[in-house]
């Protein structure tokens, strides 16, 4: 069994529903270890677009990181998740972050994400969630967040957000 964590993000319709119901069908992969607050943040990226609400959600899983990824694809498609524009407005969004063991380096999959240290909306939740959190190297994910402080991220829902 490893630990992982995957980024939820949504900036379209309910936001809210759709990454609680998210947070409900990643369970599929094993256990819910913890889920983050629930965070808005501005858009990095891409084009204009209102801002998202971001979290993260931590499981242990026999689920290998491909597998992993391709259920989370699914959990998009379910939200009305369209891939029209690089970074554009969505309903859903489910990156894997961070996976324990070795990086991954694939075609369509690397692990750690391969923009994790650069974006707060992703390293803050991920810290509040799994505070040990570190990348194959060893670097302690909490390490890497002064670098981010100039990005907004604020909490508008404590632990709990997503479950009822």
């Amino acid at each position: 069994m490893a630990r992982a964590a995957l980024g939820l993000g949504s900036n379209l319709g309910d936001r809210r529903s759709f990454l609680a119901a998210a947070v409900h069908r990643l369970g599929e992969a094993g256990p819910v270890v913890a889920v983050s607050s629930l965070y808005e943040t501005a858009p990095v990226g891409g084009p204009p677009q209102g801002s998202f609400l971001n979290a993260v959600v931590v499981v242990d899983t026999t689920l290998g990181p491909r597998r992993l990824l391709e259920l989370a694809q699914v959990v998009e498609r379910e939200a009305g998740r369209r891939r029209l524009v690089r970074w554009g407005p969505r309903s859903l969004d489910v990156d894997l972050l961070l996976y324990e063991g070795p990086p991954v380096e694939e075609p369509g999959l690397r692990v750690p994400h391969p923009r994790l240290t650069a974006r707060r909306f992703a390293l803050e939740p991920l810290v509040e969630a799994w505070p040990g959190a570190a990348l194959p190297d060893g670097t302690l994910a909490a390490s890497l967040l002064p670098a981010v402080t100039d990005q907004d991220a604020r909490v508008v829902a404590g632990p709990g957000w997503w479950e009822g």
